[in-house]
This record gives C-alpha cells, structure tokens and sequence, in this order.
C-alpha cells in the first residue's frame, strides 16, 4: 500500500511497523533515540517472520518448576522451549506446556527435565520448510505449536496454530525473502557512521534521512558514505525538499526516494511551502529526471495530510506514496498513552522539533546540544481505534475515488485525474451543510 509511518517518537516504534507491515505498508522506526535502542526495535520487528516466531520463552533442562512459571509469568507464554543452554537458538531437547506439569501436586524444586516431553517423542520440522508446510503438520497432528530445527537440532522458530488465522487474515502482508515483516530506520547527518552500520546489521530494509529541510550538503555527505560502504545494496531516502532544485541535487547525490513536504517549519522561520504546491513541481522535476537519465526516483509526500481523500489529492498530484504522522498517531498501536479528556478519548503526538522529542541532532547547527526554538508541537489528537480498520477504511475511500477518475493503478491516476482549484464556498458545498447530522460510527473518526 502506498503508506508508510513517520519518523516520529510518538508514532513509529517496532509495535506499528508489525501491525503497518501486516497491511502491506512500512514504518521508519524513529531515530531520536540511542544506536541500540533504535536496532533492538528493528530487530524485534524482523523476529516476527510472519508466522515463524522466534522463541523468547526458554529454559534449561536443570533449572526447576518454580523457574518455569517465573518465565511463563514474565513472558506470558505457556509453551516454553527446552533447550540445552536455555537460548532461543541452543540445541532443542523439549518443549513443556502447562499440560507437563501440576503445581498442586509438585514441588516447585522439581527439575524441569523430570516432566519434560523427550525429544523423540517430538512432532517437529526442518528448517527450509515453508509455513504452508509447517501449518499441515500443526492441523494433521492437532497440535497447537510445532517447533522448527536446523540439521543439528537447534531450534530456529515456533509455529503456533493462533497465527495461522492471523496470517491469512492479512492478504498483502509486507515480507521479505525470508517471509519476515520489512521495516525501515530513519537516520540522522550526525552519527550515521555508527547508526547506519548498526541499523542494516539489525535488519532494516531501507533507511530514510529525518530532516525538516534536506537540500543540504549535510545530506549529501550521508548519501556519499552509503554508497561508497554499501554500493547499492543499502537503499536510502533523503528530504525533505519543496521544489526542483531541493529534488535534483538529492538525486545527483544518490537517494533512492525524495520525501516532500516543509510545514510547521514555515510558521517558525518562514521556510517552505504549501504541500500541494511542492509535491506538483517535485512530480515535474522527477518525471523529467527519469526522461534525461532513465532513473526513475519515487517520490514521497511527508505532511498535509488531514482527510482521507488528502490522500488522493497526494497521489493523483504525482506522489508514489505518502508519510503519516498524525494519522498513525491515533491507532492503538502507536507508542503513546491513550487519556480521556473532558470525556473524550486522545492520544498524545509530539513532533520531532519540539522541546519533549530532545531530537536536537534533526536541527543542530553546531553549538549547544539542545533546541533554540521550537519547531514541532506538543499536543494531543483523537483516539481512532485499531490500525487495521481505520488503513482499510481510508483505502478503500481512495480505491472508490480513482475507480470515479476511471484509473486502476497510482500511475494511471496520475494520468487520468483533472486537479482544479476550488473556493471556500466550493469546499462547503462538497459536504453536507445545511442539515444536523445524526451520529454514525464513521463520523466521529477523524480522517
């Protein structure tokens, strides 16, 4: 899908980039936080492998009973991996569900390998096999998890029954060759040297320079260092730019998409433009790039989003794709805390350029390591309810809007669509007016 999360403390962390990927789009895990931090939440979402879960329950097989349910507290899971040196990849030897054991009539000092299930008695398969494969074994032996080996008995994942519905429930799920969730990192023009080679380590599968104004030289050095570490392997985004000159200096340095889009940063310092505005000319200035040089640079809106059918407008205007921030920030999955206020139930969004985010490094001009002045607010916005719904539900608004300009493809909506400018008095009459509107379940949701 042509959505992907922002780079933002308050919307992407490793929680929404499962349940984004799972539609079919990606999240740029945010970067205004430490190296490890940021590659550990890549990590976790790479873990996943939709379907192929990595165990984080283990245990010896001479540690006790009373070990076992401090695990199965802490972790929440009844199936527990016995393996030789009690990690996630040690060599397998069981696995012990709360059908081994009876609390009432054991001692908590029992050794696990008393109760245990032996090896051989183990339903399990090679690793190699697909998770079709691996679900036929699950539903032919009515199991409710089957572990997966390597040649030399080390357990590499589980599969659980539970997710085989989930999985099927997620038709354009975003995986890559090894059938694991795809993620992408945001990077700063500080500390890449160290940031970069630790988030591709971790897994990232593209990376994105967060900056509010990307026609620097600054960003140029960063494009420079990936390509000559990693060639064209790495795959790397730039911004954000307003205009031809900001679009093809980050194309001659080597980016791989260009984000437009310059917002609050105008009510602050007077740099930018109006995202319509930009995102026409970015789409000139690419397509006459791809007519000179054969390459074509997709091109990406970051801001202005308020309706869904923004959405449209975004792409038919000549975007590949468009970066959200307040519209994730809404969702369950979203890493911030959901409050009622006066009634009403919110979500709390910050933006990278304010005082709580502390991301001086996204604006430093050198000098002190903190903010001179704000850029980014400090707020709150509309609690919306799960992701899944609310992605479906705006799709499909856009789905039903290019099949009105008679186009089936982004491309072929870009060709086909008639953008005209509109009045105030025109953008009333496209609503209801005139009447009280009677409360539906879809109108309180903020689009």
């Amino acid at each position: 899908i042509p959505l992907v999360s922002a780079i933002m403390q308050a919307v992407s962390d490793d929680k929404l980039a499962v349940a984004l990927a799972k539609e079919g789009g990606i999240s740029f895990i945010y970067a205004s936080q430490t190296i490890e931090n940021q590659a550990a939440m890549i990590r976790r979402v790479k873990s996943h492998k939709a379907g192929f879960v990595t165990s984080d329950a283990n245990i010896r097989p001479d540690q006790t009973l009373g070990e076992l349910l401090e695990l199965k507290k802490r972790t929440g899971h009844s199936t527990t991996a016995v393996t030789e040196d009690g990690t996630a990849e040690g060599k397998l030897v069981s696995i012990v569900t709360s059908r081994d054991y009876r609390i009432s009539r054991m001692s908590l000092e029992t050794k696990v390998k008393e109760f245990m299930t032996p090896f051989e008695k183990l339903i399990y398969v090679k690793e190699g096999a697909t998770l079709s494969e691996a679900n036929d074994v699950l539903w032919d032996n009515k199991l409710n998890t089957v572990p997966v080996i390597d040649d030399n008995q080390r357990l590499t994942h589980f599969v659980f029954r539970k997710d085989y519905d989930t999985h099927k429930a997620y038709p354009n799920e975003l995986l890559d060759e090894h059938k694991r969730y795809m993620v992408g990192a945001g990077v700063n023009t500080r500390d890449y040297a160290e940031r970069i080679p630790a988030l591709v380590e971790a897994g990232a599968d593209v990376l994105c320079i967060d900056s509010s104004e990307g026609f620097s030289e600054w960003q140029k050095d960063t494009l420079d260092f990936v390509r000559e570490k990693y060639g064209d392997s790495v795959k790397i985004g730039a911004g954000n730019v307003v205009d031809r000159d900001g679009f093809n200096y980050l194309a001659e340095a080597g980016a791989d998409f260009i984000k437009i889009g310059i917002g609050i940063t105008r009510e602050q310092k007077g740099i930018g433009r109006g995202q319509a505005s930009a995102v026409i000319e970015v789409a000139q200035a690419r397509n006459e790039y791809y007519e000179k040089t054969g390459i074509y640079i997709p091109i990406c809106s970051d801001g202005g989003i308020v309706y869904d059918y923004h959405m449209t407008l975004a792409l038919a205007m000549g975007a590949d794709f468009i970066m959200l921030g307040r519209y994730f920030s809404r969702f369950d999955e979203s890493p911030t805390n959901k409050l009622n206020i006066n009634g009403n139930y919110v979500k709390e969004y910050w933006g990278e350029g304010s005082n709580r985010a502390r991301n001086w490094q996204r604006y430093d001009m050198g000098g002190d390591s903190k903010l001179s002045f704000e850029e980014g607010v400090d707020s709150y916005v509309p609690y919306a309810g799960a992701l899944s719904d609310n992605v479906r539900y705006s799709l499909q608004k856009v789905k039903s809007t290019m099949c009105n300009c008679g186009a089936l493809t982004i491309p072929e909506l870009q060709k086909k669509a008639k953008m005209t400018i509109v009045s105030a008095t025109s953008i009333v009459e496209g609503g209801a007016h005139d009447v009280i509107l009677k409360e539906t379940s879809n109108s309180s949701n903020m689009r």
